[in-house]
């Protein structure tokens, strides 16, 4: 089983795999990353000298660096390590025939995964509050890290975004709980496990449980195995909060040694969003315990993916005795996350919003959000196939039906293609081609700027353009902004 295959060979000597006593000077490898920089930024707080390399530096995460004084080196190279650190933290984009990671090797320095080093530095004596699934992980888990900070728990956290309510996306805190997204990806090429495995959770929220990373996972199955793992875990005294709209889930937490309370927005559940309305600002609906009325719930989130968010952090709340009024004030006072339907600007009467969605069900699910709160007004989807698994023709189809509502969906070629065998390549010309099959005004083109220039001369006031990547996407919003 893949989830537990600890050690792979790597050149690097696993008997080194050890934090030194006095760490004194910490070396980040692709410290440019979310989870990367944030754990720069925790290692800095707590006193030590951080230095980091990154082959990408751009904004945002560079100019947190920035301004926390902690220097980037560009590029990997053995001169970023002629400094000799303490330690070094391998993020887990970088391969065993790295250039800094084979002098990380030669110079026989100690060195850590990420999820590894996060678990050394910010888990230890804390109670571990995982959030993983599918989707929705990173908004679940900066409502809950606020919910906790309103109710004056003083929590720890670290997000894969930036919650709008913080000014960053870690923070030590020095309450008993930590908030943490639990990925599913890998941790480090020596490190061949899913990050939320190193979390030690002891209360998880499971949000979903979908095919994904196609360049790490065979099939479902073997997603699944790891989300096993995962729940094995939680320790008897803990607690696990999944999501019953998931037949997947509902198969599997009977495996939990812990107690198991369910949510969901289908079915008898032991927490349930009743009377859902959908208005200019606010969305609002009732939070029923066991079939009866528990809360009733106002916010600026829209969509059913977040009132399903929602309810999951209702019912941690519930378990860790937060007060009804502090709930209610501090989900009412949310402001969201970067990248998650976020209006980016507003100008000539056309919002351009940012969305991070990549997966066809996160993207179905925005586009069908977006609809809903704006009714009467022209939609228009850009989507730009990023990830490692929208590149590959494994959700070719599935892309057809997930841009249900949008009136013009504008799609460019995908980048890196060369990174993904020939016979693997997911094709935007063949789904642009589908979807007028099914009458949807689409359009195919084979970069961003020609996409940039017929989208300029397209929008209209009135008109929302929506624009979905989980990468910088050429800083398309902010281009057809300054055109507009």
């Amino acid at each position: 089983m893949r989830t537990h295959q600890h050690k792979e060979k790597t050149g690097l000597s696993p008997e080194l795999n050890l934090v030194p006593k006095d760490p004194r000077r910490i070396h980040l490898m692709g410290i440019c990353g979310t989870g990367m920089a944030s754990l720069a930024g925790i290692l800095k707080e707590k006193g030590y000298l951080v230095t980091g390399s990154d082959q990408n530096i751009y904004p945002p995460m560079s100019t947190f660096l920035e301004a926390m004084s902690i220097p980037i080196l560009k590029g990997y190279s053995p001169r970023n390590l002629s400094h000799r650190p303490h330690l070094v933290i391998v993020g887990n984009v970088r391969t065993r025939d790295n250039p800094e990671a084979m002098e990380l090797s030669c110079l026989r320095l100690p060195y850590l995964s990420f999820p590894q080093a996060l678990r050394h530095f910010a888990l230890k004596g804390k109670r571990s509050i995982v959030v993983s699934g599918t989707h929705g992980k990173t908004t679940t888990s900066a409502i809950v890290a606020w919910i906790l900070e309103e109710a004056g728990l003083d929590p720890g956290f670290m997000i894969g975004g930036i919650p709008q309510n913080f000014e960053w996306n870690f923070k030590l805190g020095k309450g008993p709980h930590f908030v943490i997204e639990g990925d599913e990806y890998d941790a480090a090429f020596f490190d061949k496990v899913p990050k939320f495995m190193h979390y030690s959770p002891w209360a998880t929220i499971l949000t979903s449980i979908e095919f994904d990373h196609a360049d790490i996972y065979r099939d479902l199955d073997h997603v699944v195995e790891s989300f096993r793992g995962l729940m094995e875990l939680i320790p008897p005294e803990g607690f696990l909060i999944a999501n019953g709209d998931s037949q997947t889930i509902m198969q599997e937490v009977k495996r939990a040694m812990c107690p198991v309370s369910i949510y969901g927005l289908s079915g008898n559940r032991a927490w349930k969003a009743v009377d859902i309305s959908v208005g200019e600002d606010i969305t609002s609906f009732t939070v029923l315990k066991e079939g009866k009325k528990h809360v009733k719930i106002a916010t600026s989130l829209y969509g059913k993916h977040n009132v399903s968010n929602l309810l999951s952090a209702v019912a941690l709340a519930d378990f860790l005795d937060v007060p009804l009024t502090t709930l209610v004030e501090a989900v009412r006072d949310f402001k969201g996350v970067k990248r998650r339907q976020e209006i980016i600007g507003e100008k000539r009467g056309v919002i351009v919003m940012d969305d991070f969605a990549h997966h066809p069900t996160a993207v179905c699910e925005t586009t069908r959000a977006v609809r809903e709160k704006y009714k009467g007004r022209r939609l228009i989807a850009v989507f730009e196939p990023r990830s490692n698994s929208s590149r590959r023709n494994i959700f070719q189809d599935r892309y057809a039906s997930s841009f249900d509502g949008a009136d013009l969906v504008m799609i460019p070629e995908p980048p890196l293609m060369q990174n993904i065998p020939p016979e693997e390549r997911f094709s935007s010309e063949r789904l642009i081609n589908e979807l007028k099959e099914k009458r949807v005004n689409a359009s195919y083109f084979p970069n961003t700027d020609l996409l940039l220039d017929e989208l300029a001369g397209e929008v209209q006031s009135g008109d929302v353009v929506l624009i979905m990547s989980n990468g910088g996407f050429d800083n398309i919003h902010r281009r057809l902004l300054k055109r507009l």
